[in-house]
């Protein structure tokens, strides 16, 4: 059994520009978030997906339709894909977070930790790979979902990614076996 991932985080958002953690909020695509889905769409039409699987949280829905929306693949809306619940931080300042490695284990007050995180990646990995064998899936979702699949698939600690630099890239690729 093998199942090819291509995983891609959503555009960005009037939030992100503002320097929002916008957590489980719907959030929206900004001008250039809405440029940056049209040219998802350009990226991966064409190669061969069997479908998508994107978080429910509107501004990763908005990419996905803007992306990929009308072209025949199946687009699925998964609530596992959803960015971490940051509670009572949900829509705050990023600098009122302090340094994110305190929430791997320790939920933000009134939300989730990121290991939370990992384990509803883990629970979408494990259906994907039963229901899509030989395939090739898109997912759009989230920061924390990028940690959680780098920290399952590659083996890298989230303690060294949660409060890593985001270095942006076209999309990251596995192939499950």
């Amino acid at each position: 059994m093998t199942l090819e991932l291509v995983y891609e985080t959503h555009a960005t958002t009037v939030d992100n520009e503002q320097g929002v953690a916008t957590g489980w909020l719907p959030g929206l695509l900004s001008a250039r978030g809405r440029a940056e889905a049209a040219e998802l769409g350009e990226r991966r039409r064409g190669t061969g997906l069997a479908a998508v699987y994107t978080s429910d949280l509107a501004r990763a829905v908005e990419t996905a339709t803007i992306g990929l929306g009308g072209c025949g693949i199946p687009v699925h809306l998964d609530a596992r894909l959803r960015e971490c619940d940051y509670g009572d931080l949900n829509g705050c300042p990023r600098d009122a977070f302090g340094q994110r490695a305190a929430h791997i284990d320790v939920p933000f007050p009134g939300g989730q930790s990121y290991r939370d995180v990992v384990e509803s990646t883990q629970s979408l990995l494990d259906d994907l790979h039963r229901d899509h064998d030989g395939e090739r899936v898109l997912l759009v979702a989230h920061s924390a979902n990028r940690w959680a699949l780098r920290h399952l698939l590659d083996g890298i600690p989230l303690e060294d990614l949660v409060d890593a630099p985001f270095d942006w890239q076209p999309g990251w690729h596995w192939t499950l076996s």
